[in-house]
């Protein structure tokens, strides 16, 4: 037991002395040229503009209710 208890101490006491190591902050990242921060990871806008066009048209296609079939009568 007294060797679980100064193993258990020796650990914390560790964990306590490394804290401050781990917490330091990394090195700050370089800039990236305004040129190539208006690009989307290297694509071109008119993609991205094609694709959420093509998502929103296909919301619109599913979401309207055009049936061929005439609706059922509600009252006899």
């Amino acid at each position: 037991m007294k060797f679980a208890k100064t193993l258990l101490a020796t650990a914390t006491a560790a964990g306590l002395m490394a804290a401050p190591i781990a917490a330091q902050a990394a090195p700050a990242r370089a800039a990236s040229p305004v040129a190539d921060s208006e690009e989307l990871a290297g694509q071109p806008f008119i993609l991205y503009a094609a694709l959420a066009a093509f998502a929103v048209g296909m919301v619109i296609l599913l979401a309207s209710d055009d049936s061929d079939e005439a609706p059922e009568p509600v009252s006899p």
